[in-house]
């Protein structure tokens, strides 16, 4: 289960809490989290779950009993059933001196553990979050080649590069935009758990400088739903993607007068082709309800959708259309709803790609991206009262050229949970 940390209270700390840590490890430390403790009456054994492995596989390789495993299942079904262990994962065993297992820990995910005790003559299960210490850290560095290599490419540093990159990305394309000498400087949340890094956690704001423009970013919950947002509360989510697909080559751009390559007559073409290989998925655009899936003449298999403020975007010449995807169902940003194909009236696959608003259709490769709604009114204030706070704290940051190791960050503690 993750937890939510109020954004002004992590503000507070950091004004409270003040000062560096000199002793901090330099490396992630992922070993299981040590929740029991063996004693001179117990023995525990503790390993990780190899690929393919079983907990049948893992009870007949200690010589554990199989009629405690049945048990165990059973009591842990309504929790978390025990034929998904997943490979990686970290679990403890502890048994008494007659070789009888007295409690069972395995990490679920990053943020909880199932927990089976022995109570007498069956077992009770529970799901419990991993007590984490939350601080709060910085990250500043400067870019040389891209956002990864700056960062460190591997593990805790490259699952950050991801979530800075989430951020910014309706205004930079980390792959084309970087330059270098661009800088960013990060304000992150860092699990720690038995004195030890664990790992990241929420990115609370950034800073990014690229080529010259200075983009900004906070985190705020408003009316339950965590976003980021611009130093005037706008979101920096756009109420759309730049694109529905990932796309090889545009094969026609929005035209009034196209030359078919089919009729071989002038006509409108009020749309955007992205040519890509079958099969490809197609994602909706923006969240919003279905309003057509289905065959539809010359543009094949179909799927239009109906968008806040009036937009309705169109996917054409589809393969198939996914399962569930039909009038009045509902879609996030970013769903798939079918794959790339050439059915109806097409030369080769493609996706013929349209968005209108209140009618009239726009060029999807000119339009000006709507952003999601900002910050309401009510609680412009408490917003920014965190951004002042936030600001200070980014300004306070140093990029550097080196490579910062995770949990090295050195920056105020925020409360524990």
């Amino acid at each position: 289960m993750k937890r939510v940390v109020p954004f002004v209270a992590i503000g507070i700390a950091m004004i409270v809490v003040a000062g560096y840590f000199s002793s901090r490890p330099s490396q992630v430390d992922s070993s299981p989290p040590n929740l029991e403790k063996s004693s001179a009456a117990y023995k525990v054994i503790q390993g990780v779950v190899k690929p393919g492995e079983t907990m049948f596989d893992i009870f007949k390789r200690y010589g554990l009993p199989i009629q405690e495993l049945f048990s165990i299942r059973e009591a842990s079904a309504a929790i978390h059933r025990l034929k998904n262990i997943s490979a990686g994962q970290p679990y403890r065993i502890r048994l008494d001196s007659d070789n009888n297992v007295m409690s069972f820990t395995y990490q679920i995910d990053e943020e909880a553990l199932l927990r089976i005790k022995r109570a007498d003559p069956d077992f009770r299960a529970e799901k419990i979050e991993i007590p984490f210490e939350r601080k709060v850290g910085n990250v500043g560095g400067v870019i040389e080649t891209s956002l990864y290599d700056s960062l460190g490419n591997g593990g805790e540093s490259a699952l950050l590069a991801c979530a800075i990159a989430d951020i910014f990305s309706w205004d930079i394309d980390f792959t084309a935009d970087l330059r270098a000498g661009d800088f960013y400087c990060v304000v992150v949340e860092e699990l720690w758990l038995d004195g030890r890094f664990r790992r990241y956690g929420k990115v609370l704001a950034a800073e990014f400088i690229n080529d010259g423009s200075t983009f900004r970013a906070y985190r705020y919950e408003a009316n339950g739903n965590a976003g980021y947002f611009d130093d005037d509360g706008n979101s920096l989510r756009k109420a759309f993607l730049k694109a529905p697909l990932d796309f090889r080559r545009i094969s026609s751009g929005f035209s009034r007068s196209r030359l078919h390559p089919i009729l071989k007559i002038r006509r409108p073409h009020l749309g955007v082709d992205y040519v890509a290989p079958a099969g490809t998925p197609v994602s909706a655009l923006g969240e919003g309800t279905v309003r057509f899936a289905g065959w539809k003449g010359a543009n094949g298999r179909l799927v239009v959708i109906s968008h806040p403020m009036g937009y309705k975007t169109y996917y054409g010449h589809l393969s198939r259309i996914v399962r569930g995807i039909r009038p009045g169902s509902q879609v996030r940003q970013g769903d798939v709803i079918g794959n790339v194909g050439s059915t109806g009236r097409a030369t080769g696959p493609h996706l013929h790609f349209q968005i209108a608003r209140n009618g009239r259709v726009l060029n999807p490769l000119s339009m000006k991206l709507p952003r999601n709604i900002g910050i309401p009114n009510g609680e412009l204030a408490d917003f920014r009262r965190l951004r002042a706070v936030m600001a200070e704290t980014l300004a306070s940051i140093v990029p550097s050229p080196g490579k910062p190791a995770p949990g090295d960050s050195g920056q105020a503690v925020a409360s524990s949970p």
